[in-house]
């Protein structure tokens, strides 16, 4: 089964801290996860995709994040997923808004779905990891997340475990026991950005904005997209402000660790 409590994440000691293949998009979970590796002793190798997203912003965020965080080292693969459609993502499809989280949960699988990502993203990061070495790998994938996107539950990381047994030189060769951590899992948005203050994760360096808008060399989140929307709500229920742009000023939210308006 996959590692799915941050709690329980603890990297054998060795000489040399073993090594994990982290995904990192840039976004607040996956960067949290990417801290929650690194507190569990892992030496952690960040995989970046460039898949086509119109939200390609979220590149120069994981770029930022990797670098705060101190990895090992970050990579960034190019593969375009929008040559074959189906996703609003990776094409010119409307992009939802204004929905609650009620809507978003309900609506089954999303018109944000890119097909088969999580399953191509962890087939890159087993690759990279049978390289290097590594027998983990972390996935920011939580709880709200596997409610429409099939690719995000835990069966699948459970079967996507099996899979790099069957179908690697070092599980097949020499017996390797590959697992996927998912240390989000179980938590909420708002779990999620607690969760990054105990960490040390500077949130305002990630970006999760499907539909952003660049203007003068800023990048202002929507606020109305459903990435938007769940991470406002987190904020919101954590009582801390977002310390990220918006198109329209968010407003402030009292409380311990409120953060000063953004611009």
């Amino acid at each position: 089964m996959p590692s799915d409590e941050a709690g329980t994440l603890c990297a054998v000691a060795h000489a040399d801290p073993p090594r994990a293949v982290c995904l990192l998009s840039g976004g607040m979970d996956s960067a949290v996860t990417l801290a929650e590796a690194r507190a569990a002793g892992f030496s952690t190798y960040a995989l970046t995709v460039k898949y086509g997203q119109r939200h390609a912003c979220e590149l120069a965020a994981a770029r930022r994040v990797a670098q705060a965080l101190g990895t090992t080292e970050q990579r960034e693969f190019e593969l375009d997923l929008s040559v074959f459609g189906g996703s609003a993502l990776t094409g010119r499809g409307t992009i939802p808004k204004g929905r609650n989280q009620a809507a978003i949960t309900a609506g089954g699988v999303p018109a944000t779905y890119v097909p088969a990502r999580n399953t191509v993203f962890l087939a890159l990061a087993l690759a990279w990891a049978e390289a290097l070495g590594a027998r983990d790998l972390f996935l920011g994938v939580n709880a709200i997340d596997y409610s429409g996107y099939p690719d995000c539950r835990p069966e699948f990381l459970s079967a996507f475990e099996g899979l790099a047994r069957l179908a690697t030189a070092a599980g097949t060769e020499h017996g390797a026991r590959f697992r996927v951590h998912a240390p989000l899992l179980a938590l909420t948005k708002r779990d999620i950005v607690l969760r990054a203050e105990e960490l040390g994760v500077d949130l305002g360096l990630t970006h999760s904005c499907y539909d952003p808008l660049e203007e003068g060399g800023l990048v202002l989140a929507c606020g109305g997209c459903d990435a938007c929307s769940l991470r406002l709500k987190g904020f919101r229920e954590a009582g801390r402000r977002d310390p990220i742009a918006y198109v329209e000023p968010r407003p402030a939210v009292a409380g311990r660790g409120s953060s000063a308006p953004s611009p």
